[in-house]
């Protein structure tokens, strides 16, 4: 039988059965790579969590979008909230915040049928098998992305996100507005951002 602690390193701990079903039993080892992380981003990221308190049942975990950033970089920072750990990702942004594929978000939106991502904290909910496979839904818990839900704004994988099209195109696809990731980071994606954690997104 497997320790406690055992259980706990691997992030089995705390999901639901359901929600185990739909991701894979083999978890990726978390990559030890210096912070990409900016400070005042990830101040203004625990201020949300702060703020929403209330809303957020789990803290060990945190994901930042930081748009301000280009698309070739990795721009998504998972943060272990009990040792300051970071592990920085490739995540899409939406085709209506950057009409000319550019690789940098242009504008945030939240409404509906723009294909635009949403900047502002949101709670992470239930995992699904969807359009995009294996995902996980969002709920908004700012004006700035309240019709996320409304939208189907989620985390998924995408072909679209990995280096081989950074390597080639000095920048990764477009989302309709969702988080997506590459398909090899989506297991950690989906484990270590299971239900009841902040998500917060920013361009600066």
């Amino acid at each position: 039988m497997m320790k406690r602690r055992t259980l706990l390193q691997t992030g089995l701990i705390g999901l639901g059965t359901s929600v185990g079903t739909l991701l894979s039993p083999a978890l990726p080892a978390i990559a030890k790579t210096s912070s990409l992380l900016d400070p005042k981003l990830l101040a203004k990221a625990k201020a949300a969590l702060a703020t929403h308190d209330a809303s957020i049942k789990h803290k060990d975990t945190i994901g930042i979008a930081d748009y301000g950033q280009h698309s070739a970089k990795p721009r998504f920072h998972l943060v272990d909230m009990m040792n300051g750990r970071t592990t920085s990702l490739l995540v899409a942004h939406g085709k209506g915040s950057d009409k000319k594929h550019t690789g940098w978000l242009q504008e945030f939106s939240n409404v509906p049928g723009s294909e635009a991502s949403s900047g502002g904290s949101y709670r992470t909910a239930a995992a699904y098998v969807g359009k995009h496979g294996r995902s996980r839904r969002l709920d908004g818990l700012e004006p700035s992305n309240d019709m996320a839900y409304q939208r189907a704004i989620v985390i998924h994988g995408a072909w679209y996100v990995d280096n081989k099209m950074v390597s080639k195109h000095g920048k990764i696809g477009r989302s309709q507005g969702c988080f997506a990731f590459s398909e090899s980071d989506l297991d950690q994606i989906l484990h270590r951002l299971g239900s009841g954690r902040l998500l917060y997104a920013d361009n600066g």
